[in-house]
């Protein structure tokens, strides 16, 4: 019998979208993670610093306060915030030289417009960057 307890990673997932927010997080729940959701970057900051998870979903335009805003007040915080895996998730194109700059400035993981990835695919992204080989 194994008695080794296998710790689940947890995924903090920040949009303001309802849906978004469900269908990650049930694509990611049926995998194994533990999902923490929060609604903007406010609430999503607070969270993060709460809950530690070991990456970060994050939707870009968003009430309250965006996720750049947010990416960029978390990497300022400490060597946790510095480090921890983002993926930005958002519907706006890479080509807006405005936010081009901001995601230079603030080094997320990985970029991802939702349109274009099924959740599915986001998943492996996530497990591409969290899990071990």
């Amino acid at each position: 019998m194994n008695t080794k307890k296998t710790i689940k990673k947890k995924i903090l997932i920040i949009d303001d979208d309802f849906f978004i927010r469900d269908i990650y997080a049930t694509a990611l729940n049926s995998e194994g993670f533990e999902v923490i959701t929060a609604e903007n970057g406010e609430e999503g900051l607070q969270k993060v610093f709460d809950k530690t998870p070991d990456l970060i979903l994050l939707d870009i335009l968003m009430p309250v306060e965006d996720g750049l805003t947010m990416l960029q007040k978390l990497r300022e915080k400490n060597n946790y915030g510095k480090n921890v895996p983002v993926i930005l998730l958002t519907n706006l194109s890479a080509g807006n030289e405005d936010i081009v700059k901001k995601i230079a400035e603030t080094e997320p993981v990985y970029y991802i417009v939702k349109s274009t990835l099924t959740p599915q695919q986001v998943v492996l992204k996530v497990k591409e960057i969290i899990l071990p080989n």
